[in-house]
């Protein structure tokens, strides 16, 4: 990738993010613009582009970003009703291309954690 995405950005801290949930693999904040009243994304650090271009190399960090799903979902009281989905290219409606899960629930209310829950 020549330009760094927005998510690069906001994994770099140069633009400002509701940051839920972070290790060294990825991040997790909540969406700027829900489709759902429960609506985060799940950013891997490493810049691959879209889910078809994932490596070989990268099963382990795409087997973290969906444990990741499974426990922030918990985290936020979502975990027995949510949506996973992943946009791969514009075709399906990727909008930022810098690998993300969409999670989805229409219970509850915005996810907000604090330390305790991390």
């Amino acid at each position: 990738m020549s330009e760094e995405s927005l998510f690069t950005r906001i994994i770099n801290r140069d633009l400002p993010a509701d940051i839920l949930y972070e290790d060294d693999q990825c991040i997790v904040i909540n969406d700027i613009s829900p489709q759902a009243p429960v609506h985060m994304l799940v950013i891997p650090r490493l810049p691959i582009v879209k889910l078809a271009d994932a490596k070989h190399s990268d099963r382990a960090l795409m087997g973290h970003l969906m444990w990741v799903a499974g426990e922030v979902a918990r985290m936020a009281g979502v975990s027995e009703a949510f949506r996973l989905v992943v946009n791969n290219g514009e075709g399906a409606g990727q909008t930022v291309f810098h690998l993300h899960l969409h999670i989805l629930a229409n219970k509850g209310s915005k996810a907000t954690f604090s330390e305790d829950n991390l």
